[in-house]
């Protein structure tokens, strides 16, 4: 079992979208029985509140399903318990370095570069296809290895 946690500043945008995003690739890919997909906040500005409006929107019109979402904030547990801790932006790498230390599971999707919060820059469609890039590369890596066994 795989597990993957998405981190961004509040996450009720960015991270929740990556969860939601993944987990239905990965039951298009039949491998959602080998994961375990979450997601969780740096800071504590957003914990308890529901998935943005405009990110739950996105999800719809792009036919990603997703469900009701209560807003966290990561944990030592959480880097623990996770394989994989994938942040958005060098914001957030750098809080989770400062929380956790520079740990090799931590990294962010677009490796360089950022996904840009779309709380700020209202660009949600911009936000969805960065997003499902990384997605795709990371679903990509899973069944290079997966076909290598």
């Amino acid at each position: 079992m795989i597990k993957i946690l998405f981190v961004c500043h509040g996450n009720i945008c960015r991270s929740v979208m990556a969860q939601f995003m993944l987990e239905d690739l990965l039951k298009k890919e039949g491998l959602e029985k080998d994961f375990v997909v979450d997601s969780a906040a740096t800071t504590s500005e957003e914990i308890g509140n529901d998935m943005y409006y405009a990110a739950k929107d996105i999800l719809t019109k792009h036919g990603i399903p997703y469900g009701h979402h209560c807003a966290r904030k990561i944990s030592a547990k959480d880097i623990d318990d996770f394989d994989e801790i994938i942040c958005m932006d060098q914001e957030n790498l750098l809080s989770l370095y400062r929380q956790f230390g520079r740990l090799p599971k931590i990294k962010k999707l677009l490796g360089n570069q950022d996904v840009d919060d779309p709380w700020w820059t209202r660009d949600f469609e911009k936000t969805y296809v960065d997003i499902d890039e990384g997605l795709h590369n990371i679903v990509r890596d899973i069944n290079k290895y997966t076909k290598i066994k």
